[in-house]
């Protein structure tokens, strides 16, 4: 049985987690950030590459690893090995859920594919995330977040029209994938309560992407568009751009809903706009979209960054700054919702990272630790829930099985 001290809605649910760098892990981290036992399963001989990935390592550690690889336990098992792979299969006969982001085939020819496991634990949950899914002419090849993330269409419409295709700067595509196989997971458990079956989710990065690509799709086949890189624009949007200030700053405002922009209408002193033909509807807004921009930025262009943002607030209209790291930390909203949470780093002091999120009112999650060390949870896993004696696991050590 799953330890079920942390508390949270998925408290008592034991999740197996074999999978590396991001895609496989951030649908960890959501689940062990709601409560569930996550023991992270990894190569002894390094562990996952998180931990030493990073451009600013100071002391030489991993930023991202505490964070991705919070609230989970870390045991190391080399599943190259038909022994190591033996002690997986134990560990599964006892899980909720098997996490994997291997290329597909590879738990088949370890016997532990989705129909063997079956067998062994009928109610096992098998979420196996990749870049382009299970089957399919594709489903070999190697797949990065940055390839799902060109292929689903998300690269071709970030940036600037007049220069190549922008990524961002995450790894969107990795976390989308383990985002919706979270939400795979979590339906596949409520399915479980019914069927008493466990089943597969097979979330793919592309489709990850694809899903959050709107109208892209019936825009080309049935009106002959096709979307185009815009910049800090929609088009067909407006008034919904960044705009100068006075003393030197930049604003967001997005007011291009027709209540919102009479209200800025109002506040511009040009309540006459909301009845001229170029700018009284949406649609009319859109077609006058450079126009309408030029007349807001003559605008906020006369007035300071906080003075402007005090109007708009007051005047309800959406608007604000483009935040980095240091805004983010001194920001007193953050701060009263508790958006940034600190742990204790070992050696690194008072750690800040995000919150859990989203909220529960009655089961909310939390952040109990950063992320473990390399084997960290060997004896409290392969002594306390698989029973193995200290002489087996000195053998095990001896023969780099763990």
């Amino acid at each position: 049985m799953a330890d079920e001290r942390r508390g949270g809605p998925l408290a008592g649910l034991r999740v197996v987690e074999t999978g590396s760098l991001i895609a496989g892990p951030f649908c960890g981290q959501l689940l062990g950030d709601f409560g569930a036992e996550v023991i992270k399963v990894e190569d002894p001989r390094g562990g996952d590459p998180m931990r030493q990935w990073g451009s600013h390592r100071p002391q030489g550690l991993s930023l991202t690893w505490p964070i991705i690889a919070r609230n989970k336990k870390s045991i190391t098992c080399d599943l190259r090995q038909a022994e190591g792979q033996e002690l997986l299969r134990q560990l599964l006969a006892g899980a909720d859920v098997l996490i994997e982001n291997f290329r597909p085939g590879t738990l088949e020819r370890w016997g532990l594919g989705p129909a063997a496991l079956a067998e062994l634990s009928p109610g096992l949950v098998v979420t196996r995330v990749t870049g382009y899914g299970q089957d399919g002419p594709y489903a070999g090849r190697a797949g990065f977040g940055s390839i799902g993330e060109a292929m689903g269409g998300l690269r071709y419409l970030t940036g600037e029209p007049d220069r190549q295709p922008s990524r961002a700067g995450i790894s969107i595509g990795d976390s989308l994938a383990g985002t919706f196989a979270a939400l795979g997971t979590v339906m596949a458990l409520l399915a479980r309560e019914r069927t008493g079956r466990g089943q597969v989710v097979d979330s793919a990065i592309y489709e990850a992407v694809l899903a959050l690509m709107e109208s892209i799709l019936p825009e080309w086949e049935l009106a002959g568009a096709r979307r185009e890189r815009t910049g800090s624009i929609l088009p067909g949007v407006a008034p919904s751009n960044v705009y100068p200030t006075r003393d030197g700053s930049a604003v967001l405002i997005a007011a291009n809903r027709d209540t919102v922009f009479n209200r800025l209408a109002e506040v511009m002193g040009c309540p006459e706009w909301q009845g001229d033909e170029r700018f009284g509807t949406h649609t009319a807004r859109g077609k006058n979209q450079a126009e309408l921009d030029e007349l807001v930025s003559a605008w906020t262009r006369e007035q300071d960054r906080d003075a402007l943002l005090e109007r708009l607030h007051e005047a309800g209209v959406p608007a604000g700054l483009i935040y980095t790291a240091p805004d983010m930390l001194a920001d007193p909203h953050f701060e009263a919702r508790n958006a940034v949470v600190r742990l204790i780093h070992d050696r690194l002091g008072s750690f800040p990272m995000q919150n859990v999120a989203p909220r529960l009112s009655e089961t909310p999650g939390r952040v109990h630790t950063l992320g473990p060390e390399l084997g960290q949870h060997n004896d409290e896993v392969y002594g306390g829930i698989l029973g193995l004696d200290a002489g087996t696991m000195t053998r095990l050590r001896a023969d780099q099985v763990i």
